[in-house]
């Protein structure tokens, strides 16, 4: 079909309904249903595996295979940020990737011990799929939005996202608690409905995606430019060159300080939370166990709808950055009480207390390093620099949170090294002038 015109109704709908597509990817495998049906298929081997010629923990393995593919995205994050610049055929890039990732969650359908190498390696692609698929939707943005559009199309396909992986979500629920009313019948039936719902994160995946694909034009330029390496290493070039602007501006980089201990402690604590509750909270009953997961993921995710419109409100009041501080004083203390619930309901209410500050921790995290940005049209490069900084917390939490749990036996412990994070982040924000963020 004919390219719509930037700005474009329809242009800009199909943009956003990709979060409605993809982002089933991280309700389901990445926090929900995934880590259950993990834990339960360790229920009789006492949480340990032979694997790579070790012996480790399950929620250790699964942290190091995550670290490791955080590692990888944010080494070629750079380099497809690079290509997606300068050719002219980035939705192809952008399909390959969602592909991979959507095959590879259908594949998980096969995870079992028996065959844990390809089963880890369908988990690493998901990520990688995911992860490199965003790198392209998100670099679209400005190609098919103007300046004063970007703001409100962005928050669309938020939540649309929301929206449709609750609804998937929920859909699993259903067919986990009562797999007989959908025809799954038979021994470990919960445990079948669980691999039906790694297959139907891929189909919708792929499926919802194609409206996008429809609609998005090949790239930014349409005649495509020869791929040359200076080219490819356009990405790590522009790193480089905001590294060298961040010793010019010292309130961003004191900030980046903040920002890059708390990250790594925010989206660990979002990672392997469902891991932690199956471990360490004293469920009745397998069943009440997978049940009560999945409800606190979705409690989770209602409350952080409540909790990102009062963190953006509170900041007007108060200031971004101690709004910030104060939200990391309150993870401090969740990882101290968290180490010591054991019961269903203590995870309940913990859940809802972490939903009311995951919500706007990250978003005003990221409009807070916005409003630090020097004068420059090129905020690409700083924002390319900002996910590059962030994932590489993510290795760096998922490695100590699994080195710790694996040498313990417990992930309590690793829990308090990163309340030690949050109150980290605290003392480096206190460093940022309220002065030099502008409201």
């Amino acid at each position: 079909m004919k390219n719509l015109q930037k700005g474009d109704k329809k242009l800009l709908n199909a943009w956003a309904f990709y979060d409605w597509a993809n982002s089933v990817y991280t309700l389901t495998i990445a926090s929900a249903v995934f880590p259950i049906f993990y834990e339960t298929l360790f229920s009789d081997r006492d949480h340990y595996i032979d694997v790579f010629g070790m012996h480790l923990k399950n929620s250790a393995l699964i942290s190091f295979i995550t670290a490791f593919a955080f590692m990888v995205v944010s080494f070629i994050s750079p380099l497809l940020s690079g290509i997606a610049d300068y050719v002219g055929n980035k939705k192809s890039f952008m399909k390959f990737f969602c592909y991979v990732g959507a095959l590879s969650c259908m594949g998980l359908y096969w995870f079992d011990l028996d065959n844990i190498y390809v089963g880890l390696l369908f988990y690493f692609l998901g990520l990688l799929g995911y992860w490199g698929s965003l790198v392209f939707y998100n670099s679209y943005l400005p190609d098919i939005a103007f300046e004063e559009q970007q703001d409100r199309i962005s928050a669309k396909g938020y939540s649309l996202g929301y929206i449709g992986s609750v609804i998937l979500l929920i859909i699993n629920l259903a067919m986990i608690m009562k797999p007989e009313v959908f025809n799954i019948t038979g021994d470990g039936a919960a445990m079948k409905a669980m691999r039906y719902s790694f297959v139907m994160v891929g189909v919708w995946w792929i499926l919802f995606s194609q409206y996008t694909y429809y609609y998005l034009p090949k790239g930014s330029k349409e005649t495509g430019q020869k791929l040359t390496r200076s080219v490819v290493f356009n990405g790590f070039k522009e790193l480089k060159k905001v590294w060298a602007l961040l010793k010019q501006n010292i309130p961003l980089k004191r900030y980046l300080g903040g920002f890059f201990v708390s990250s790594m402690a925010v989206q660990t604590v979002m990672l392997v939370a469902t891991y932690f509750g199956a471990q360490e909270i004293q469920w009745s009953s397998k069943e009440e166990s997978t049940i009560g997961l999945i409800v606190c993921i979705l409690i989770i995710q209602l409350v952080a709808v409540v909790g990102a419109v009062l963190t953006s409100r509170a900041s007007e009041k108060f200031g971004n950055v101690p709004t910030l501080i104060f939200i990391n004083g309150i993870w401090a203390v969740f990882c101290a009480l968290a180490f010591f619930i054991t019961l269903p309901m203590h995870f309940y209410v913990m859940a809802t207390i972490a939903g009311f500050v995951m919500g706007g921790i990250q978003a005003l995290s990221r409009s807070t390093y916005s409003k630090l940005l020097p004068e420059t049209e090129d905020t690409a490069s700083f924002f390319s620099f900002y996910d590059v900084a962030e994932k590489i917390g993510i290795v760096i939490g998922m490695c100590v949170y699994g080195i710790i749990d694996q040498i313990t036996g417990s992930p309590r412990a690793a829990i308090v090294i990163l309340g030690i994070f949050f109150v980290t982040a605290i003392f480096l924000l206190r460093r940022v002038h309220k002065k030099d963020v502008s409201n």
